[in-house]
């Protein structure tokens, strides 16, 4: 255990945990003062079933957290104020991804831009207002005003795994480019995975934040929404993924790489920490 740090797996019940998981939990066990975070803010995919198995799962695996877990359902009052203190940043936004793809293959051919949020919003609807918002709009970031506002020209960070001696770095024309303006608040939702994550955080109290290095790329969003919201960054660690005999990362749709199903055949805890590498 890394002294004193606070760390975290945060799981959406949205399938059975893979070797993948395991791998993330435990790397996040090992690293500090473990909790457990329950991102179900999608309740049409998210399933009592799964979120009932992942307890099961990482108990099986030797682990314990704080009880009770932390789960994202029982928190959006807190991504609402979050929410409404970066009001004066945001604008409402009416595009479908059709609009989005529509909009930037127009004038140019190949590849479409994308970024951690899929393809990078081209500003159609930047210069809408959120006092006429339909309740069909997503919420999205002007990033563009927030550096403003942060009287900043580049976000950045270090990570503990990936060349550790230097920061990482996007200059603001870097993060609309690669980035773009990012939704804060989904259809449905009242929140995103981005400003649920942040807030959550804080509220957890985390001081390193391990994940897999394919959340690389959204830990520029976290911070920059860490300084908007007066918020401590957290320490980070992005992890080696967890790949099929492909070379695939996996995904809750490999069944076949679930712990579940290590565990039916008679896998020992032990036996899966040696499949991952631990």
């Amino acid at each position: 255990m890394a002294g004193g740090a606070v760390t975290r797996f945060a799981p959406s019940p949205t399938g059975l945990l893979h070797l993948g998981h395991a791998f993330s939990a435990l790397t996040a066990a090992a690293h500090g003062r473990f909790h457990l975070r329950i991102e179900d803010i999608d309740r049409a995919r998210c399933k009592p079933e799964f979120e009932a198995a992942i307890y099961d799962d990482l108990a099986w695996l030797g682990l314990d957290w704080p009880r009770p877990a932390m789960r994202q359902s029982d928190r959006l009052p807190a991504y609402q104020a979050a929410l409404a203190r970066l009001a004066p940043l945001t604008y409402p936004c009416r595009c479908r991804r059709g609009d989005i793809r529509a909009a930037l293959s127009a004038p140019q051919e190949g590849a479409l831009p994308a970024g951690p949020d899929g393809l990078i919003y081209p500003g159609t609807c930047r210069h809408r207002d959120l006092r006429d918002a339909d309740p069909d709009d997503v919420i999205r970031l002007d990033v563009g005003r927030a550096f403003d506002a942060l009287h900043l020209g580049s976000i950045g960070f270090r990570d503990r795994a990936i060349l550790p001696d230097c920061d990482h770095v996007l200059t603001r024309a870097q993060f609309l480019d690669g980035i773009g303006d990012v939704i804060l608040s989904r259809r449905g939702m009242g929140t995103s995975y981005h400003l649920a994550v942040v807030v959550d955080d804080a509220a957890q109290g985390v001081t390193l934040v391990t994940r897999g290095k394919d959340l690389f790329d959204s830990t520029f969003i976290h911070v920059m929404l860490q300084r908007l919201l007066d918020l401590p960054t957290p320490a980070y660690l992005h992890h080696r993924l967890i790949r099929d005999d492909a070379g695939i990362r996996l995904a809750k749709r490999d069944d076949a790489r679930a712990i579940r199903h290590y565990r039916d055949k008679g896998a020992t805890p032990a036996d899966v920490r040696r499949m991952v590498g631990l």
